[in-house]
């Protein structure tokens, strides 16, 4: 087990004024953008570094992180040592080019089962990100399934022909600039306890 901390210079807040509102994305994501690329590329090489080039059964790996170190660099890493025969992903939000990469990861084989499980907001206040989950379910027959429920856990657990692993963060899926924590443990326990967990949910999804 070790710790890893990312520095980063101290950022000002931003505005919390009332006038200032989140602009959500009104039309589907088609390809991912060089700003995201960049961004996730940086936060995957500081996990990268951080963690080594080697997991173990039976350890487990803590990390506090201070910038833009999001919850999916945590399962890219994963995919760096093995592709994945299944993966439970939960998150309360995630954006349109985070989905986008998960397409792209199951049609080259890296996911070939995926469940997804979402916030009870995300319907109703991410219907471009939703009607785009709804899609990839429709593309790819016997993927697996997507359920919304009142969530706010940040879980990816797995398995592949290497090892099984579970993940837990702070940081939901979508970039979260701020001070978070995560950690993953390999072995086959972890992944059943999620996973038996997630199986028993009943979705708000008709």
């Amino acid at each position: 087990m070790f710790k890893c901390n990312f520095d980063e210079k101290e950022k000002k807040p931003k505005s919390t004024s009332k006038n200032v509102g989140t602009k959500r994305r009104t039309t589907e994501c088609l390809e991912l953008s060089l700003k995201y690329e960049y961004r996730r590329a940086f936060s995957e090489v500081n996990l990268i570094n951080s963690a080594g080039l080697e997991f173990k059964e039976n350890h487990s790996y803590n990390f506090l992180t201070a910038g833009d170190v999001d919850g999916l660099s945590y399962l890219k890493l994963i995919l760096n040592h093995q592709n994945l025969e299944y993966c439970l992903i939960s998150t309360w939000v995630m954006n349109a080019e985070d989905i986008l990469q998960m397409e792209r990861w199951v049609e080259e084989g890296k996911i070939k089962k995926l469940d997804i499980y979402l916030g009870e907001i995300f319907p109703n206040s991410y219907k471009v990100e939703y009607s785009m989950i709804r899609k990839l379910y429709d593309k790819f027959e016997g993927l697996g399934r997507f359920a919304n429920f009142k969530n706010h856990s940040k879980i990816f657990a797995g398995y592949g022909d290497k090892f099984h692993f579970g993940i837990q963060t702070s940081a939901n899926i979508n970039t979260n600039p701020r001070t978070e924590n995560g950690c993953i443990t390999v072995n086959k326990e972890i992944f059943q306890f999620y996973k038996d967990y997630f199986d028993g949910i009943k979705s708000f999804e008709k």
